[in-house]
C-alpha cells in the first residue's frame, strides 16, 4: 500500500545547509559595505582635488597667456564652468570657479593635507555641498601674483 522511499538516491542540499550558506554570504556583504563606502569616499576626494588642480592649471595658463586679465575677467574651465577673476591695479587677487559641485560628502580629508600648486588645503576645509572654489593670489616683492590660498564655499 505505501511505497518505500529510497533515501540513498536523493541528491541536493538540505535546508540547513542552504541557510548556512546564506548566513555566510550575509556576513561577507556586511563586512564589505563599509570598505566599499570608504573607497567610494576616497575616490570622491580624489575627484575634488583633481578638479581643483586642473582648474588652477587652466587659470594659471590663462593668466600667463593674457586670456584672463583686468579687462577680460572670465574664462571657461573644466566642464564649462566659469572662472571669474578679481583684479587690483591690473594684478589678479582672486579667481572663483562658480556653480561647481563638490563630490565630497564629509568635512575632513581622509587622506591628509592636499596641495594645489604647492598651497596646502587645510584638513578642516569643508567641501560638503560647496559650489565655489576660490583661488586667492598675493603679490610678491616684485608685484607678481602667487597662489596663497585655495578655499571652497557655498
Amino acid at each position: 500500500m505505501f511505497k518505500k522511499i529510497n533515501r540513498e538516491n536523493k541528491k541536493g542540499f538540505t535546508l540547513a545547509e542552504l541557510l548556512i550558506v546564506v548566513a555566510i554570504i550575509g556576513v561577507l556583504v556586511a563586512v564589505s559595505i563599509p570598505i566599499f563606502t570608504q573607497q567610494l569616499e576616497k575616490s570622491r576626494e580624489a575627484t575634488d582635488i583633481s578638479d581643483a588642480r586642473a582648474y588652477y592649471a587652466e587659470i594659471a595658463t590663462a593668466l600667463v597667456a593674457g586670456d584672463l586679465n583686468d579687462t577680460k575677467t572670465t574664462i571657461h574651465v573644466g566642464d564649462n564652468y566659469t572662472a571669474t577673476g578679481a583684479f587690483t591695479d591690473g594684478v589678479v587677487t582672486s579667481v572663483t570657479v562658480a556653480d561647481w559641485t563638490a563630490h565630497q560628502t564629509i568635512a575632513q580629508w581622509q587622506s591628509g593635507a592636499q596641495e594645489v600648486a604647492g598651497v596646502t588645503i587645510a584638513a578642516t576645509t569643508d567641501w560638503k555641498d560647496a559650489t565655489k572654489i576660490t583661488y586667492t593670489f598675493t603679490k610678491d616683492a616684485d608685484g607678481d601674483p602667487y597662489l596663497s590660498e585655495v578655499t571652497a564655499s557655498k
